[in-house]
C-alpha cells in the first residue's frame, strides 16, 4: 500500500525515517526544488520527551547528540531598560534536556537518513482525487494514504477541515549578524552562548546564537493588525532602510539593542504569525490525515517542531504495528495526538498571552522561575 507525505520538514521526514525502518517505503513530495533551495530557519531546542523522543525512535539519537549544542540552553532575560532579570548559564556537565540544534542541520540529519529517491523535489501539491495526487506540473502519483504535513499554509488541510490559521497579532522581522564573534566580538559577548531575549512595550527582542557562528534577531511587535507591515513604514526591500526604522522604533530602548539592530546584515525577513485554533481535531477519515503545523500550528515559542517530530515518529510507530489497516493506526495516532497537541497549544497560548501583557518582562520571568 502507498503511503505518500506531502512536504519534506522535520515531522514529514521523521515520518518516512520512522517507516523505513520498519520495513514500510514511503514516498516524500516537496514543492522546493532542492533541499538547498532556501534558508531553513535558526536554531530549535528538542525536548527530551517529545522531540528527542522522536530522534529516538528514528533511531538517530547519537547523531542528534553529535550536532546539538548544549551551551545553547543558556539564557539572558532582559528589560528594554537594559535590566537583566535572568541569566542562567549551562554548566558543563548539564543534562541535554533542551538542547538547541541548528535546524538545517536538523533536517540534514534526517534527509541523509533516507534513500535519495525518498524523497521527490519540484513537487507541489495542487489537488488530490480518491487515491490519485495531482501537482502543479500536470504530474501525478498515486497513494493509498496521504498526509499532509506541508505546514502552515497546508493544501492537504482543506481535504479535513475548515479550519484555517488567524493573525495572532504578532508581526516579527528577524534580522542577522553574520560571524559575530569576529565582526562584533562586543555584541558576541553580550548576547552569549544561547538566548538573549529583552521584552517590553509591547514589543520583544531576541537574539539566539546559531551553531554557525550567525546571530539570528527577531524584532517582534504585538496587538498589531494583519496589515501591520504596510503602514510600519518598514522598508523591507530597502535594508539600511529598513534597519534605520527599526532602530526608530525603539529609540527608548537600551542603546546596546539597537546597537545589536544596526550591526545586522542586509537579510531583512518579515513574517505575519499565525496559528490555529487550540485543540482543532477532525472526523477520522479514510486515507488521509496531516502532522505538525499542517494539524496544530502554533506560536513559535518553542513546541512546534517538536510536536512536528514527535508526530511523524509515533504516526510511523501506528503504521508499522497496523501495516495491514491503516484506518485503524491513523485513527490510533490522531487519539493520541489531539490530546498531546491541545496541552502544548495551550501551553504556547499562555505564553503568547505573556508576551502581549504590559508587563511582559516580569511574568515572563515568573515563567522561568515559578514560586
Amino acid at each position: 500500500m502507498a503511503i505518500t507525505i506531502v512536504g519534506a520538514g522535520l515531522g514529514g521526514l521523521a515520518l518516512a525515517r520512522v517507516l523505513r525502518m520498519n520495513g514500510i517505503d514511503a514516498v516524500v513530495y516537496e514543492k522546493e526544488p532542492s533541499r538547498d533551495a532556501r534558508g531553513q530557519g535558526g536554531m530549535l531546542d528538542l525536548h527530551a520527551e517529545t522531540g528527542q523522543r522522536a530522534m529516538r525512535e528514528a533511531g538517530l539519537f547519537d547523531e542528534f547528540h553529535a550536532i546539538a549544542r548544549p551551551e545553547g540552553q543558556d539564557l539572558r532575560l532582559l528589560e528594554p531598560d537594559g535590566t537583566l532579570l535572568l541569566q542562567e548559564d549551562t554548566p558543563e556537565d548539564a543534562p541535554l534536556d533542551r538542547p538547541e540544534v541548528d535546524r538545517a542541520d536538523l533536517r540534514n540529519l534526517l534527509l541523509d537518513s533516507l534513500p535519495e529517491d525518498a524523497v521527490r523535489w519540484g513537487h507541489a501539491f495542487e489537488h488530490a482525487d480518491i487515491g490519485l495526487l495531482h501537482f502543479t506540473d500536470g504530474s501525478t502519483a498515486p497513494y493509498d494514504l496521504l498526509v499532509g504535513a506541508d505546514g502552515a499554509d497546508s493544501r492537504v488541510r482543506a481535504l479535513l477541515t475548515d479550519a484555517r490559521p488567524a493573525h495572532t497579532g504578532q508581526n516579527a522581522i528577524e534580522l542577522g549578524i553574520p560571524d559575530i564573534d569576529r565582526t562584533h566580538p562586543d555584541l558576541a559577548a553580550m548576547v552569549g552562548r544561547g538566548n538573549y531575549w529583552v521584552l517590553g512595550d509591547g514589543k520583544s527582542l531576541s537574539a539566539q546564537r546559531n551553531g554557525d557562528g550567525r546571530v539570528r534577531i527577531y524584532l517582534s511587535f504585538y496587538n498589531t493588525a494583519e496589515d501591520w507591515f504596510a503602514t510600519s513604514g518598514i522598508p523591507c526591500d530597502d535594508p539600511a532602510a529598513a534597519r534605520a526604522r527599526l532602530i526608530d522604533l525603539l529609540a527608548d530602548w537600551d542603546p546596546r539593542f539597537t546597537a545589536l539592530i544596526a550591526a545586522c546584515d542586509d537579510t531583512v525577513v518579515p513574517r505575519s504569525i499565525t496559528t490555529l485554533p487550540v485543540g482543532l481535531t477532525w472526523p477520522s477519515t479514510t486515507g488521509v490525515t496531516l502532522l505538525g503545523d499542517a494539524a496544530h500550528l502554533m506560536p513559535p515559542v518553542g513546541q512546534g517542531a517538536n510536536m512536528a517530530l514527535l508526530d511523524g515518529a509515533l504516526l510511523g510507530l501506528a503504521l508499522a504495528a497496523h501495516p495491514d489497516d491503516f484506518p485503524a493506526a491513523v485513527k490510533e495516532y490522531e487519539r493520541e495526538m489531539f490530546e498531546r497537541t491541545s496541552v502544548a497549544g495551550r501551553l504556547s497560548a499562555r505564553i503568547q498571552e505573556i508576551l502581549t501583557s504590559p508587563d511582559a518582562s516580569q511574568k515572563m520571568l515568573a515563567f522561568f522561575q515559578p514560586g
